[in-house]
């Protein structure tokens, strides 16, 4: 893979090989009612071979405006203004219609990043898969689509291909999407975000998968994403963009030792860990700027601490240092990498209410089991266990991380504790009382005092109602604000503490990006002043620049307020950051809990060293700031392979007998098939069922 800086046109002699995709000056267009707006402004890559480009960047920097241009799958209002996009020598933007569409699904495949969405749900998958057989292969559609989904680990593939989409996990779903993309054996795949919102476990399954199938096919893979781990894991060559243009590009190994570019640097900063708690996440603060303005300096000189008077009046060129090419004025003349100056983040200051902080819930035995009903009748033959007998208990100014793969339960607990999802027994205490069973002002009162983010941001946002209206209607409805322009103010102010400008109070849902509005939906669960949010993935969507900003926020609302915080997600990284318990959770009951520095550091039960180990990690070398944040791990600059099994969780409504995890266990024996482990102390608060706990 190459790169080479707009200043330079690309050449290549006669013995080197042409690449597989080669972009130039790529200028995108989109006409709205505000004006026209460039969200990719002079975009140049190439990418050889079975070899991967990582685009890396936050939400709204271009990432995949650029994968639609060059799939040619631009909204009617866009248009390709200016550039060339070149696949194996054919001019992809001068192809006919026709003739493009044969590239698409044929030589071109794409992993959108929605699968929930981009599935159709009156199709089954089989249906789906065999319409791009139909197009490009020509083969035996049913054979080559079962051959299709065994080679993405799914099992049972031939009954599976008679399955809705709806009838498939995340992660499965996900997969789906993938045997679509290789459907038509494709030169280049271009993965938009192949991994959000999906567990550790599953997210190391499919990059495990694609990589595979890379090296096997020797396909070139344009990979999007905002993850560092799944750059440092994937990726040969990473490019960094910002408000449509490519800042920064070099070889992964030069990158993560030192990234040059002080929005890069910024990046890493923002990646929560360990070390860092107790302490504000460096972040860039603000957001992308709008791209419907002509830009003169830098486009990045707003949120840039080594910004001078240069950068607001003369763009920036590109510079060669070393092996990697950096758009900044800081390295015009620079021939060899050094690193800025950066002040350390400062602590949180101020008195906190974690240390005494009276218990604000508590949960006993909570049981939620749905029936399964078959039949004319629709008796009653079975019951899916989503939670199976859970205890959590959770004091003010504290945060209590519940982990685990996706099917757990984990939600499913959170949406009980708000009465969303009627529990089949337990109890649910508020303030010493039980809110099982109950309902009316009781309700209303529990509801002002413990809010909900939920997972899909755009399903929970109303899509008919102004953006200022969703952050208002809570406060009205349950009587916090009865002034109209107080709720105003209000909600002009959450706007702002998460990154917003408070002008996008008249912009509907649809107008923003998935992390913006996971960022409207926290402002909306905060605006009425809860005592307790329960947090259902509420990072999953957003890059790490705007996670440590809502990580930031959070942190400070809970100094500033003693918010209990039950946080459900499967970011580790976040939890080492943010959480002071851990509770974890496998088909519908916690197997391990305890304080997250020994949860952490010495976790006992198997599972959760499988979900630790599927973690990808970034380490850094030579000083930068990745090898700073790993440098307990030590080591050149690599990536720990993620070493889970592509085992399927077995299912809530039949759980294995004995230990729901002795299936997959590694240590497991008789006893673990015939009895389910009781719970052993293994002191300091940490607790764990296992009938072999490690490390004791």
């Amino acid at each position: 893979m190459s790169f080479d800086p707009p200043t330079k046109p690309a050449s290549h002699s006669t013995d080197q090989p042409v690449p597989l995709l080669e972009v130039t000056g790529l200028r995108v267009a989109i006409d709205t009612p505000r004006g026209t707006i460039r969200p990719v402004d002079g975009v140049d890559l190439s990418l050889a071979a079975g070899e991967t480009f990582a685009l890396l960047g936050e939400s709204g920097c271009g990432k995949s405006m650029t994968a639609l241009a060059l799939a040619r799958l631009l909204p009617d209002a866009g248009r390709v203004e200016h550039g060339g996009v070149r696949l194996g020598g054919t001019d992809l933007l001068r192809l006919p219609e026709a003739a493009m569409r044969q590239v698409r699904g044929g030589r071109i495949g794409m992993i959108f990043q929605e699968p929930g969405t981009s599935l159709n749900p009156v199709m089954t998958v089989g249906e789906q898969i065999g319409e791009v057989l139909l197009q490009h292969r020509k083969d035996d559609e049913r054979a080559a689509a079962v051959k299709l989904l065994e080679s993405v680990g799914i099992p049972d593939a031939a009954r599976r291909l008679n399955d809705y989409p709806f009838q498939f996990s995340g992660g499965m779903k996900q997969r789906v999407m993938i045997a679509m993309a290789l459907a038509g054996c494709p030169e280049l795949l271009i993965a938009d975000e192949p991994t959000t919102a999906l567990d550790v476990t599953i997210q190391a399954q499919v990059l495990d998968l694609l990589a595979h199938i890379q090296a096997e096919r020797a396909m070139g893979m344009l990979l999007i994403t905002h993850d560092l781990g799944v750059v440092a894991r994937m990726a040969h060559r990473v490019g960094v963009m910002y408000a449509g243009e490519v800042v920064e590009t070099g070889p992964r190994e030069a990158f993560f030792a030192m990234p040059l570019h002080p929005y890069s640097r910024k990046l890493f900063a923002a990646l929560p860990s360990a070390a860092h708690r107790g302490r504000v996440l460096d972040a860039p603060l603000g957001s992308v700027p709008p791209l419907d303005r002509a830009f003169v300096g830098c486009r990045f000189a707003e949120r840039c601490p080594a910004a001078f008077d240069r950068c607001d009046d003369e763009a920036p060129g590109w510079h060669r240092v070393g092996a990697q090419s950096v758009r900044c004025h800081l390295y015009e003349g620079v021939q060899v990498p050094r690193p800025f100056e950066r002040v350390a983040a400062g602590r949180i200051e101020g008195a906190s209410p974690r240390q005494s902080g009276a218990t604000v819930l508590e949960v006993r035995g909570l049981t939620v089991h749905f029936p399964v009903r078959k039949g004319l009748l629709r008796r009653v033959v079975g019951h899916v266990r989503a939670v199976d007998g859970v205890d959590l208990s959770l004091a003010a100014g504290r945060t209590l991380a519940l982990v685990g793969e996706s099917g757990c339960g984990k939600t499913t607990v959170g949406k009980a504790l708000l009465q969303l999802v009627p529990p089949t027994a337990g109890s649910v205490q508020l303030d010493g009382v039980d809110m099982v069973g109950q309902g009316g002002n009781a309700l209303q009162g529990m509801r002002r005092a413990v809010q909900m983010v939920f997972q899909d941001p755009f399903a929970s946002l109303n899509p008919r109602m102004r953006v200022g209206e969703i952050i208002e209607e809570g406060m009205a409805s349950l009587g916090v604000e009865p002034d109209p322009a107080a709720r105003r103010r209000a909600a002009d102010t959450l706007l702002e503490r998460i990154g917003l400008s408070p002008a996008m109070r008249w912009r509907y849902p649809h107008e923003f990006s998935g992390g913006q509005r996971q960022r409207i939906a926290i402002a909306r669960a905060l605006a009425v002043s809860p005592r307790l949010i329960v947090c259902d993935e509420p990072t999953s969507a957003l890059d790490v620049s705007v996670q440590a900003q809502l990580l930031n926020l959070m942190r400070e609302l809970q100094r500033e307020r003693g918010l209990a915080y039950l946080f459900i997600t499967h970011n580790l990284a976040v939890v080492e950051y943010l959480a002071d318990e851990v509770a974890v959770m496998y088909l519908g009951r916690i197997v391990e809990q305890g304080p997250v520095e020994r949860m952490l550091s010495a976790p006992a039960h198997p599972y959760t060293r499988a979900l630790l180990d599927a973690v990808p990690e970034i380490d850094g070398a030579g000083g930068g700031p990745s090898g700073a944040m790993n440098a307990d791990r030590g080591g050149a600059t690599a990536v720990q392979p993620a070493q889970a099994a592509v085992v399927d969780v077995p299912s809530p409504l039949d759980p294995p007998a004995g230990c729901h995890f002795h299936p997959r266990c590694p240590h497991a024996s008789d006893i673990c098939r015939l009895t389910y482990p009781r719970e052993t102390e293994l002191g300091g608060g940490h607790v764990v069922r296992c009938h072999w706990p490690q490390g004791r």
